[in-house]
């Protein structure tokens, strides 16, 4: 059995390979087009011009329904394992799963009012998709704290807590150098511009800033990478069950008779 065949971990997996492929297919395609600079535009600008905003859009919006699916599974598995008592557990939990689901659909929001339509809600989107997404980052490596060693081992413990680090260190640089950038560059529309040129002011501060927002970025795809040995240990089971006050007439129902009388379907006429 193949590693992705285990448990459902293709969940995670397909999460990290599409949000990867949907942030470089879009950068690829407005580099070689001409629609952005080569160094380090911003994730937005690479995603301004059709056709890339097209790509962009499209895969992004299945990026967030996969991140609800991910997220969704990830709390029931939390839910099945915390024991009655753990109440701080059960908090956490539930906290991750609220700003889980809130990330995904700031990236949907994203996907669907890019940056030069309603740039307003394109912000609230990018500020759904970061700010929730990293308190998600840290509301989970809190979870695994309680969830070790019983669950899984300290590797990965340290693993989503130096992701942790790292996604709170992108987002005080971004941040900052935003703040930097629209106080070097007073009356100037900082939203709406792509192009930039070193020798103009508050270049420095823009390259800084993208270099953060796509390093935030990967740090959300690499933590998705560590739930990957965890969803190995869930087996989906899907059980029906029938609601019926005929049920009974249903079990001695002479399937030989209806298909005397007029009923040719192989199914009913014993041929399968």
């Amino acid at each position: 059995m193949w590693w992705f065949q285990r448990g459902v971990c293709a969940l995670p997996a397909a999460l990290v390979t599409w949000s990867l492929s949907t942030f470089v297919v879009s950068y690829v395609t407005a580099v070689l087009l001409g629609h952005v600079d080569l160094l380090v535009p911003y994730i937005s600008d690479a995603s301004a011009v059709v056709p890339e905003r097209c790509v962009f859009g499209f895969m992004l919006s299945i990026s967030s329904f996969l991140g609800v699916a991910t997220v969704y599974v990830r709390y029931k598995q939390v839910q099945a394992l915390a024991l009655g008592g753990e109440l701080k557990l059960h908090r956490l939990n539930c906290a991750g799963m609220v700003l889980g689901i809130m990330s995904s659909v700031g990236m949907c929001v994203v996907a669907n009012f890019q940056k030069t339509t309603i740039m307003s809600v394109h912000l609230l989107g990018a500020g759904l998709t970061f700010g929730c997404g990293a308190l998600y980052i840290l509301v989970q490596t809190g979870v695994s704290y309680h969830m070790q060693p019983r669950f899984h081992g300290r590797d990965i413990l340290w693993a989503r807590t130096a992701v942790g680090l790292w996604t709170m260190a992108s987002v005080i640089i971004s941040f900052v150098s935003s703040a930097i950038l629209y106080d070097d560059l007073p009356g100037v529309d900082v939203d709406r511009k792509i192009r930039w040129r070193p020798e103009e002011t508050g270049y420095t501060a823009h390259l800084v800033s993208a270099v953060a927002e796509w390093c935030l970025a990967f740090s959300f795809i690499c933590f998705f990478l560590t739930y990957i040995r965890d969803f190995q240990k869930i087996q989906l089971r899907v059980q029906v069950v029938m609601q019926s006050n005929h049920l009974y007439d249903y079990a001695h129902y002479d399937v030989r008779e209806h298909a005397h009388h007029g009923e040719h379907s192989p199914l009913l006429a014993g041929s399968i």
